[in-house]
């Protein structure tokens, strides 16, 4: 719909980095959300449609990459196919976006969130915000993280299922930072940074685009995270004063970024 968010801010970056792309949406929708106006048309009897036929056609996929799931329905079908997939040798990257700032969005309920712990025990690569990973974990949600606190949070999606783990919009010991788990070294990592107080909606959707695209060249994950925080980084610099922050960031006028 109207605004670079989700699919539409996703594609332009994993293609300029020259993967191909084939897409199961699971709504549509008229505007991004920070309007407080919007329409969201559900999909999922397209999806469950579609996924029987991909089936049927013996289509099968590298990766895939789940991201807003807006009913347990929904959640039961892509949890399924991930499943399906991992067994086929796909790698599995899971942005499982419930929430943010400590609560679930509207409409999005416990349910969901067991749908998504199914994703997270066949997954790769999860990249939660901070809020979501406390749902998954079952863990509670602090302003302001101690770092042992951050450890055992990754450290608990790990033993939940996921090979690694990358945890967003964190604040450890006052500091704004990524953490994650790093599954192939076995170590925690905390890569702070600097935050540009300006907010744009689909950030979040370029972060995990510019990880997926590193993760799936090879480059290790560590690396792969600090090169999408630069990414995204530049972009809201560039784009710090455009006037509607609420139809996010005009991707296709930044994509050498990704060059760099």
């Amino acid at each position: 719909g109207y605004g670079k968010v989700s699919l539409s801010a996703m594609m332009p970056v994993l293609s300029h980095m020259g993967h191909h792309l084939y897409t199961l949406p699971t709504a549509l929708v008229s505007n991004t959300l920070d309007y407080g106006k919007f329409y969201i048309q559900e999909t999922t009897e397209y999806m469950r449609q579609s996924l029987k036929v991909w089936a049927e056609l013996g289509f099968s996929f590298d990766v895939v990459s789940t991201g807003m799931i807006l009913s347990a329905e929904q959640a039961a079908l892509v949890s399924d196919f991930c499943e399906q997939s991992a067994k086929k040798g796909a790698l599995v990257f899971v942005d499982p976006i419930m929430g943010d700032e400590g609560k679930l969005y509207n409409g999005v309920g416990e349910e969901t969130v067991a749908h998504m712990r199914k994703m997270v025990a066949v997954a790769d690569c999860i990249v939660p915000n901070y809020t979501e990973a406390a749902y998954l974990a079952d863990m509670p949600y602090h302003e302001d993280m101690t770092e042992e606190e951050a450890r055992a949070l990754t450290i608990r999606l790990h033993e939940m299922g996921a090979k690694s783990v990358v945890v967003t919009s964190a604040k450890v010991d006052g500091e704004n930072c990524v953490v994650g788990y790093d599954g192939t070294e076995g170590e925690f990592f905390r890569i702070p940074f600097d935050l540009i107080p300006v907010r744009f909606v689909g950030t979040g959707d370029i972060f995990a685009a510019v990880m997926l695209g590193r993760l799936v060249d090879g480059v290790p994950l560590q690396e792969s995270t600090h090169r999408a925080m630069d990414a995204v980084r530049t972009m809201i610099d560039r784009n710090r004063d455009k006037e509607d922050k609420y139809l996010g960031i005009p991707i296709e006028t930044c994509l050498e970024v990704l060059d760099e």
